[in-house]
């Protein structure tokens, strides 16, 4: 029975206040899932995967000592072939999934 009571103008106000509160939240679902936004989130996310892979290489590559250079070659020859490697197998599973489409 209170609520019935209740100030027309606090009911206004009330309508008011929520119906803001949800203009706010329609606005940020709508930023969230807006295509450029999104686009440029993955490509912030891609771009730090790559520095994360562009470290692991390096400390991979380079040498404990830099005057090795036999160190340097091996090192670089295994970089090379584990990349030709999965370049192979890649390009061996795209081939495979073409030929089962046919």
């Amino acid at each position: 029975m209170a609520d019935r009571a209740r100030d027309p103008e606090a009911l206004e106000r009330e309508i008011e206040r929520t119906r803001d509160e949800l203009a706010r939240t329609i606005d940020a679902l709508a930023d969230r899932v807006s295509p450029k936004h999104v686009a440029s989130r993955s490509v912030a996310r891609l771009k730090e995967e790559v520095e994360h892979v562009a470290a692991a290489v390096g400390t991979i590559v380079a040498p404990s000592d830099p005057e090795d250079s036999k160190a340097i070659a091996r090192r670089n020859t295994a970089v090379m072939v584990g990349a030709g490697v999965a370049l192979t197998v890649t390009a061996l599973v795209l081939w495979r999934g073409r030929r089962k489409r046919r």
